[in-house]
């Protein structure tokens, strides 16, 4: 078949790679004039690497990533540690394929580079999707300077703000959720001694959280904040900060923590805000695939991994029904189930990593050994790395 992509971000890119090795034919249109990323960090737990090795990328991209040891959360103030994950070894035993830490830029690069390898011209930069309709033998994206581009299929992979998704069914406009959202990244030769560790640390304190984990073979140490309870008035979704209101949010915090803000280069800030899952992605012949689908909250560290999911079993959904609806049917069905409870599981993570209890030393151990001992970590984790996106049933 010939699939048209909107959006040429991890997602959308993910899908082409799929469907290029499947045999489909590809066009990806993405609004940008070069395919850049912002320059932050993404966690890719096993299910993401089992389906990045199907894409033929993993094992370049492990090159240039960290396979972080192990994940744990220490207390906001004290620095007390809890170990949540090992990853290293028993990762790989239980579930087939290690848990990368990965440069964003790193991401979309390997799987642009396995695009072109297969066809240099499937993907069209500058080229931004207004629209989309679709009759009863093809489906076809409108762009901004009026042209058309048709196939059998359209795949909207075009972000939260999705035209595809828009013309399908309405606006769908997010809620500020109240939390802002702190981004940096600290040279790894800047950082003190003794945190210089290949560990994920999530930092957990009342009302709001922080993460740090190495980046890009571990020259970079990426740091994210968030904190509940904020307004936002800038006009976009992001804005530059200062490390004096990034100290001010997170007044009497860890040591290590002001030591990350400090370090910063640069710090912005975004507001984050939620969504309720779509019941439906699927028209006909158009689809939707990603953020476009499945947007959410950050606290799950699932977002790329189901976007890249999505790519895969799309591309099976594709080769394996030959009409084309009846194909996009079987992938949605195939995928809505699991993003949603993504999507509720990351909103359901903010209330854990914010929680009052978590104020007092005696109240945060109390509150660690009922939330996040190792029966309720399984329930809420297993589901996810364990899932195989390149055999699960369509």
């Amino acid at each position: 078949m010939k699939v048209v992509i909107a959006g040429g971000g991890i997602g959308g890119m993910s899908a082409a790679l799929a469907l290029l090795r499947a045999g489909h034919e590809v066009e990806v249109h993405e609004q940008a004039r070069e395919l850049t990323e912002v320059g932050a960090g993404i966690q890719i737990s096993p299910n993401g690497s089992r389906a990045l090795d199907h894409l033929g990328v993993f094992e370049g991209l492990e090159k240039t990533s960290v396979t972080v040891s192990r994940k744990e959360f220490r207390l906001w103030n004290s620095g007390k540690s809890w170990p949540l994950f090992d990853l290293g070894p028993q990762a790989v035993e239980k579930y087939g394929y290690p848990y990368l830490t990965v440069y964003r830029p790193d991401l979309l690069k390997a799987l642009e580079d396995g695009v072109r390898a297969l066809d240099p011209d499937a993907i069209r930069l500058g080229a931004r999707v207004v629209g989309v309709d679709q009759d009863g033998s093809s489906a076809s994206v409108v762009l901004a300077d009026g042209s058309r581009a048709t196939g059998d299929v359209v795949i909207g992979a075009d972000g939260w703000r999705s035209a595809v998704r828009t013309q399908l069914w309405g606006e769908y406009a997010p809620q500020f959720s109240g939390m802002v959202a702190w981004r940096g990244l600290v040279p790894w030769e800047k950082l003190p001694a003794h945190m210089q560790e290949w560990v994920g640390s999530t930092w957990i304190g009342p009302g709001g959280h922080a993460v740090s984990y190495p980046l890009h073979g571990g020259e970079i140490m990426n740091f994210v904040a968030t904190m509940e309870g904020r307004a936002w008035t800038a006009e976009g979704g992001s804005e530059p900060g200062t490390a004096e209101e990034c100290h001010a949010d997170f007044a009497g915090w860890h040591e290590d923590v002001q030591t990350l803000i400090d370090l910063s280069p640069s710090l912005s800030k975004w507001a984050l805000v939620s969504w309720d899952p779509i019941q439906q992605w699927t028209d006909g012949r158009v689809s939707l695939l990603g953020d476009a689908a499945h947007a959410t909250l950050p606290f799950l560290a699932q977002g790329a991994v189901h976007s890249i999911e999505d790519g895969v079993v799309l591309a099976r959904a594709l080769s394996e029904y030959a009409d084309p609806a009846e194909a996009l049917k079987r992938y949605e069905a195939a995928r809505i189930e699991r993003t949603t409870k993504m999507v509720r599981g990351a909103t359901a993570n903010t209330g854990r990593f914010h929680a009052r209890e978590l104020a007092t030393p005696e109240g945060a151990d109390a509150y660690m050994a009922r939330e996040f001992s190792a029966v309720p970590i399984a329930d809420r984790y297993d589901w996810l790395y364990a899932y195989d996106a390149v055999n699960a049933p369509i």
